[in-house]
């Protein structure tokens, strides 16, 4: 018997009908990107109509790009470095890139290898033999169940490295805004203790005034209660840095210890950032991605669950050879050879695919509904932190103005006051409006920094 032949035979009946299989009932589908999603079809949309592109783009700005400060780039070294949440993405990515390795190899065939040896009869009779059959078994992804499965572990990874963005760049703002607040409370400090010395200064004059009798003993006691409230202020401020220090140190990983800093007059930052941003770029953001790449996911796993429907071709083969007494490896008694196709199409389980079919429709629905919010989320947050920006940068324009101002009308009050023009109410008055106004033009810069760090992250900032 010609057994080459048998085997031709075998693949000219299972090709046509594998053929006709896949080109009448294939099920596999390349994922399209849904219609009408929200700001990802307005290429030219824009966040704030009055403002304009900045030649420095913050979305193409890594972390390190962003924040010049030495201090504050060690800081996110030494978080980025010992981090647990970053250490688990991480091994979510390898575990991913595992699963999506291990559905490539599911395209290859499989072998294998049996070997019996035995001895029949007994004495002058006895017969030894030896069988040895490798067999190929391979399964012929004619719905693209395969293909499928590959795809969604491919967005699987995807989504796993977003993830992992998403982690570093909402680690990478917090430790940010922790070290701005350090800075901010230095700054408040020094214009408390700025202001320490300056009502030194009046309680000096106001003495000398009650003893020449232009005043009294109560304008001297007032101005040294608003010295203590000073002073309170400060120990209230240094209490604040210590904890924020310590809570600084534990985010890094670090035991508590003296933060080195730079100081927040010294920040430099963007003076415009890009507020006519296509809103198409919101696709960068780690949430949106990963919220992309579930949809992705769930869409193969749908197509996967719609292949279970159809028939599964696997084809089989087997060569060997089976040996006795007085033969060899050279000359085998006789050669082994079979070759199968296997059509298998599911008979009882239409109830279970039928309820795959539907969870699995479910969930994708589920997923274009979650990448719809995720993107309006997106949009809100991104322009939130746009007019953040834009008011606090409006806000020191006029807080320059108002302390400017405050400082003349200190001025003259205390001039005034020497030469029997106002009282020391005036004075008092006039110090503390300019302390306010110098504290709150702090927040103000702080508020302006905070801001350009959610807007970065809004964009999906944070990349190496």
């Amino acid at each position: 018997m010609n057994h080459n032949s048998t085997i031709q035979r075998m693949v000219v009946a299972v090709l046509p009908l594998t053929m006709l299989l896949a080109s009448g009932c294939g099920v596999y589908t390349r994922y399209e990107r849904p219609e009408n999603m929200p700001y990802l079809e307005q290429a030219q949309t824009t966040v704030a109509d009055s403002l304009r592109f900045d030649t420095l783009s913050v979305v193409s700005l890594s972390w390190r790009d962003l924040f010049t400060d030495e201090h504050l780039c060690k800081l996110i070294e030494e978080g980025l470095a010992g981090n647990t949440d970053l250490a688990i993405a991480r091994q979510k990515i390898i575990e991913a890139e595992a699963t999506l390795q291990a559905s490539k190899m599911a395209f290859l065939p499989s072998a294998s290898l049996s070997a019996q040896a035995g001895v029949n009869g007994k004495g002058d009779d006895e017969v030894s033999s030896i069988t040895i059959q490798p067999s190929v078994n391979c399964e012929i992804d004619i719905f693209g169940n395969k293909r499928n499965a590959k795809e969604a572990a491919r967005a699987s990874l995807e989504y796993s490295k977003a993830y992992a963005q998403g982690v570093q760049s909402a680690f990478i703002a917090t430790i940010a805004e922790s070290y701005y607040t350090l800075l901010a409370l230095d700054e408040q400090i020094d214009i408390c203790h700025r202001t320490l010395g300056t009502w030194n200064e009046n309680i000096r004059t106001l003495e000398a005034l009650k003893q020449a009798g232009k005043t009294n003993e109560a304008s001297v006691l007032h101005a040294k209660a608003n010295r203590l409230k000073v002073e309170s202020s400060m120990l209230s401020m240094e209490k604040q840095i210590i904890i924020q220090e310590n809570s600084l140190m534990a985010l890094v990983g670090s035991m508590p210890r003296v933060v080195e800093r730079g100081k927040l007059s010294e920040q430099i930052f963007p003076n415009a950032l890009v507020a006519e941003v296509p809103l198409y770029l919101l696709s960068r953001r780690p949430d949106v991605r990963q919220a992309e790449f579930n949809l992705m996911e769930a869409f193969y796993l749908t197509n996967q669950a719609r292949s279970m429907f159809y028939p599964s071709l696997t084809l089989r083969g087997v060569v060997g050879w089976s040996n006795s007494s007085g033969g060899s490896i050279e000359s085998p008694s006789s050669w082994l050879f079979n070759a199968i196709g296997e059509l298998v199409q599911p008979l009882f389980s239409r109830g279970t695919n039928k309820a795959r079919l539907k969870s699995a429709k479910a969930r994708q629905e589920q997923a274009v509904l979650n990448f719809k919010q995720v993107l309006l989320d997106a949009g809100v947050e991104a322009n939130n932190a746009l007019v953040s920006w834009q008011t606090a940068r409006k806000r020191l324009d006029v807080d320059a103005k108002l302390v400017l101002t405050l400082q003349a009308a200190v001025w003259n009050t205390k001039l005034l006051m020497k030469h029997g023009g106002a009282n020391y109410l005036e004075v008092l008055t006039a110090q503390q409006n300019l302390l306010q106004a110098e504290l709150t033009q702090s927040d103000d810069r702080y508020s302006e920094i905070s801001s350009v760090i959610a807007f970065f992250k809004s964009l999906g900032g944070g990349v190496e």
